[in-house]
């Protein structure tokens, strides 16, 4: 019976040494155990992880990621190796993409296919080669089209999420999910084909599931997507971030002008002229389109030249930053390019001379209210103030009724040249219009200005209902006050602007408007005496008028 049971005891070890697939030994040298740390060094998380790339890529969960500012991989040898950067991640079904910086690197075979159900296999632990554990697929369920959930039967080890799960081949399945319990005999793989496809894009930058783990994040492999990142990173990184991001675009991709133009951007930024001279430079070297590097190096010539002009730089001026503009429109006569010469003209006071560009461009593809105002605004400068408004009236005919939101600095800024040449009516069409563009968002100012107009203009009950509208806003101004009790006395309201004064007198009576107001406002009434002693309290407080009215209503 002895002899039996160790003959039995021998068929079943040979059948599990035969069951052991022969590609074990080869694929723990791809295996490995992930370690994350947060910023003070402190152990974060862990989990396995495998190579899915001859260059370092691979794959693994993303939830020790979270938080994380630094994470390493530990090898089969026990070599340990620092995590470089993240290429994609999907917190829904935990996967992360990533490159370790090591050298070359061997890479399990990942599979393209799904498994069926009923399908025998294998899951690899971390520096696991004696006792792999085996199972069955009882489910393979497709999510994003092409990729499988798999539910399998199979008990896992412990310390084994992230690991890889085999077919019978030695192609990777998926990666092991975190189980409920170390007990369940039903545990569940995501596709690490999914994982596998995980990139970046220009977008990622604000990804939220990106944004939550401090590891640096790749860029896009695609120039395209790589560009976007660039741009978006500007807005949304903070400058020591931005700064490597441009560092990494100029490295991947070191024969395109932008990361040297963004670069530069940066230094001029930091006073660093020499040094964004040089990578200008450099841009031009490596563009297939250097016009627009020409475009660039004089919009940042002049940039230094505009808000840091105590700087010393010689090397850049408003001649170098206008040449550069014009060497852009040499090879690609685009009116941006010439539209930017005006900018540099108009920065140098040469009006004319901005002006004349400025009308050669009227017929172009940049005609447009922007374009009309820049020349109205040269010719504000010349003082011609006819032509300026023969400009803002051009600029506004580029729009149509009802105006929209865009209009209303346009309509300001001629109701505001309008008042000026004393055509105030015409300057409160304008202001109408603007208040109703602009009625959330207008001040006590606004209202003030806009009853200077009327006033002017004599539309006396419009000018009454502004002022109370500027005193509703802001109603501890006793200047407001005091033209209010002005109009009043203007259009005969005598008793209201008796009332109105003495408000005036409240808010500020060391000053001398109030008492003048009330003073002329009883003297019309009729109550001279009393309203001589007013006019006397104005003339005491310095008031220039009150010495006339005394004189007037005293005898």
């Amino acid at each position: 019976m002895k002899r039996l049971y160790m003959i039995v005891s021998l068929l079943m070890l040979t059948v599990t040494i035969m069951a052991q697939p022969s590609w074990v030994k080869k694929a723990t040298k791809s295996v490995f155990t992930l370690k994350t740390f947060t910023a003070d060094g402190t152990l974060l998380g862990s989990a396995n992880g495998f190579y899915v790339g001859k260059n370092g890529e691979a794959i693994s969960c993303f939830a020790p990621f979270k938080g994380a500012q630094r994470a390493v991989v530990i090898d089969a040898a026990g070599k340990e190796y620092e995590v470089a950067c993240i290429l994609g991640a999907n917190e829904t079904y935990d996967v992360a993409k990533f490159r370790v910086t090591t050298g070359k690197t061997q890479p399990l075979t990942v599979a393209q296919g799904q498994a069926p159900a009923d399908a025998s296999v294998w899951l690899l632990p971390y520096n696991q080669v004696k006792k792999v554990p085996q199972g069955t697929v009882r489910k393979a369920e497709t999510f994003n089209q092409n990729y499988a959930y798999y539910t399998v039967a199979l008990q896992m080890p412990e310390n084994s999420v992230g690991a890889p799960l085999f077919s019978e081949t030695g192609e990777v399945l998926g990666l092991m999910q975190q189980p409920a319990s170390l007990k369940d005999t039903l545990n569940y793989a995501v596709s690490a084909l999914f994982a596998d496809s995980l990139k970046t894009t220009g977008l990622s930058i604000n990804d939220p599931v990106l944004r939550a783990t401090g590891i640096r994040k790749a860029l896009p492999q695609d120039v395209g997507q790589a560009q976007l990142s660039l741009y978006i990173g500007g807005a949304s990184l903070d400058s020591l971030a931005y700064c490597q991001l441009i560092e990494d675009f100029i490295l991947q991709f070191p024969n395109h002008p932008d990361g040297y133009t963004y670069r530069a951007q940066q230094l001029v930024n930091g006073s660093r002229f020499a040094d964004a001279d040089r990578d200008m430079k450099k841009a031009l070297k490596v563009a297939e389109k250097p016009d627009e590097v020409h475009y660039t190096y004089s919009r940042l010539m002049l940039q230094k030249l505009l808000y840091m002009p105590e700087q010393a730089y010689d090397a850049w001026s408003f001649d170098g930053s206008y040449d550069e503009a014009g060497e852009a429109y040499r090879i690609n006569p685009l009116p941006t390019y010439r539209q930017q010469q005006a900018v540099v003209r108009y920065a140098q006071q040469r009006y004319d001379d901005a002006y004349a560009i400025y009308e050669e461009l009227f017929t172009s593809s940049l005609r447009s209210p922007e374009l009309f105002y820049a020349a109205s605004v040269c010719k504000e400068q010349l003082k011609d103030s006819v032509a300026q408004l023969a400009l803002l009236d051009s600029c506004m005919a580029q729009f149509s009724r009802p105006y929209l939101k865009e209009t209303a600095p346009y309509l300001l800024h001629r109701a505001q040249l309008l008042m000026d040449m004393n055509r105030h009516r015409e300057a409160v069409t304008d202001l109408n219009d603007y208040e109703a563009l602009m009625k959330t968002q207008l001040t006590s100012n606004f209202y003030y200005m806009k009853y200077q107009a009327e006033m002017k203009g004599r539309l006396f009950q419009q000018a009454l209902d502004d002022i109370n509208e500027a005193i509703r806003m802001t109603p501890q101004s006793d200047l407001y006050y005091a033209e209010k009790a002005s109009l009043q006395v203007r259009v005969g309201l005598y008793s209201e602007a008796v009332e109105t004064a003495k408000t005036c007198i409240q808010l500020a009576p060391d000053h001398s408007d109030g008492y003048l107001f009330l003073g002329l406002s009883q003297c019309l009434l009729g109550q001279k005496t009393e309203g001589v002693k007013n006019l006397q309290k104005a003339g005491e407080l310095g008031d220039p008028q009150a010495e006339g009215l005394i004189e007037k209503y005293s005898k």
